[in-house]
């Protein structure tokens, strides 16, 4: 126990466990961006790291409480800040050492417990460091016991609203601006800086001064060091919603294009001398029933949900010049890498909302009608659940004109949990429904891109057919299912309709991101 005495102006164990808990917060939600461009953002991922974050809490609450009872002081709490702040930094050495290689390769054990395993050997250690602090605060802080109860509960008061105050900051400002390997450098430094100043290394005016010299070296030390390119991390734009990454490919018959990589999955291919060039299967597949539309249909009146690359959009503004397109893309961010990188013209008619889609269409119009809506939001294992629903297709249909189609990018595989799924929702709102795999052996593919297209009338598959999008190979003729096998294959899975009170679409595709 400590008697008043001892203590000095500094010492205020109220913004000492508000400061630690808000450290703690900071690096919860940094977790799940930091793993993304390895994992995904998933369910899975956030259910490992809010549970790693508090399970090495309770263990470091435990043995905190521990210490404390034996050889509470100044100079433990001083110095298991500064291992806190080690242990932040070691996350940066553990994410480079382990991210790149992903989840590890364990036969026998399932994705949730290789999720958990590798989300623990990154960020179980600060997490139990953190959470050593607090016990050691409120034994430090007790020297009248008729008034601990008002002691503890001012204490744990203040370690929640510094949760509270943790998450917001890093959630609506820090991540956007400094992004996550920033952000750990700089709650190691604090934490450093904060066992500095609470261990009474030294005394008077040189403690404070000692703790801003000595954090302003470990960020300055740690942000020159040879690993620093490491450290950076492989982003090039880190926002709230993804790591962007671009880079250029040289194909076997010598086209270049710009690939575009959101989080862990490659998103797009631009070929940014000819947005003719499509590359991708379901891009070929769009660019056939966009040459139909041309044929059938006075206007291609166009939304797409999610512009990632703006492959699509770019193509139709190219081949199609008299349509109207339009383009919800949640991250400002991916627009503004697509205006810079991607090809997107400085001129270009493509009109671009930095929205969910969802909400832009709940908020829209309901005279604004569309004869094209493109679902390309898709992002691997990371599915926006609600754009998957049964609700969220009437809005579609809503906003649909009676002969207009919806195509959506889907990727499953082995006997598509999440496909069919999607073809039995979808069925409950279109009366007509289509299926074109991007590959003959759909059937015994791991994985596969598949082509889902709705519509409330019946599209004239004949003419569909006989179009080819520019390239003579004419996919859809060759890859579209036949009612036989649509209806085989919607009877797949487990019967799921999803809807907004039960979308299980982790579970669903859990088997593929496992393969």
């Amino acid at each position: 126990m400590i008697s008043a005495s001892t203590r000095d102006l500094l010492w205020r164990p109220a913004l000492i466990v508000f400061i630690s808990n808000a450290c703690v917060m900071t690096i919860e939600l940094v977790a799940g961006r930091l793993v993304a461009p390895y994992v995904g953002v998933s369910l899975y991922t956030w259910t490992s790291v809010i549970g790693v974050i508090l399970a090495g809490m309770s263990i470091g609450n435990f043995f905190g409480g521990k210490l404390a009872d034996r050889a509470a002081s100044r100079r433990l709490l001083g110095g298991i800040f500064i291992i806190a702040g080690m242990g932040s930094f070691s996350v940066l050495l553990t994410v480079a050492l382990f991210g790149p290689g992903g989840m590890p390769q364990i036969p026998g054990l399932p994705l949730v417990l290789r999720m958990l395993l590798y989300i623990t050997v990154i960020f179980l250690l600060p997490s139990v460091l953190l959470g050593m602090i607090s016990p050691i605060v409120v034994k430090l802080s007790l020297d009248d016991l008729s008034r601990s109860g008002s002691t503890v509960g001012r204490i744990y008061a203040a370690s929640a609203l510094g949760s509270i105050a943790g998450t917001f900051a890093t959630g609506y400002v820090l991540v956007s601006m400094f992004g996550t390997r920033a952000i750990l450098l700089g709650v190691g430094a604090v934490l450093i800086a904060m066992g500095l100043l609470f261990g009474q290394w030294v005394g008077g005016w040189r403690r404070p001064a000692l703790a801003g010299a000595v954090a302003l070296l470990i960020v300055v030390g740690l942000a020159a060091w040879p690993l620093r390119s490491a450290l950076g991390g492989p982003c090039l734009r880190e926002t709230n919603y993804f790591c962007i990454r671009v880079r250029d490919e040289t194909r076997a018959n010598g086209d270049v294009y710009r690939v575009l990589t959101l989080d862990r999955l490659v998103h797009s291919y631009s070929a940014l001398d000819d947005p003719r060039k499509l590359l991708y299967g379901y891009e070929k597949i769009g660019a056939e029933l966009l040459a139909y539309m041309e044929q059938e249909y006075d206007l291609i009146d166009a939304f797409f949900i999610g512009g990632g690359g703006y492959t699509l959009p770019r193509y139709i503004e190219a081949v199609h010049p008299r349509s109207a397109i339009e383009v919800a893309e949640i991250d400002p961010a991916v627009t503004e890498v697509a205006r810079e990188r991607l090809g997107v013209r400085a001129d270009t008619k493509i009109v671009s909302h930095a929205q969910d889609a969802r909400l832009f269409l709940a908020t829209l119009d309901p005279a604004r009608r569309y004869n094209l809506v493109v679902g390309d939001a898709f992002n691997d294992f990371s599915v926006p659940y609600h754009l998957t629903t049964r609700e969220f297709n009437d809005l579609v249909r809503q906003h649909m004109t009676d002969d207009g189609i919806y195509m959506l990018n889907l990727i499953d595989g082995g006997d598509l949990p999440f496909v069919s799924a999607m073809l039995r929702t979808l069925g409950q709102t279109f009366a007509h429904v289509y299926l074109v795999p991007t590959n003959r052996n759909w059937e015994n593919a791991i994985r596969n891109t598949f082509i889902v297209l709705a519509s409330p009338r019946p599209i004239d598959l004949t003419a569909l057919r006989g179009f080819d999008g520019g390239d003579g190979e004419r996919s859809i003729n060759q890859w579209l299912v036949s009612q036989r096998d649509l209806q085989a294959a919607a009877q797949m899975g487990n019967g799921v309709v999803l809807t907004d009170d039960f979308v299980p679409t982790d579970s669903l595709l859990a088997p593929l991101f496992d393969d």
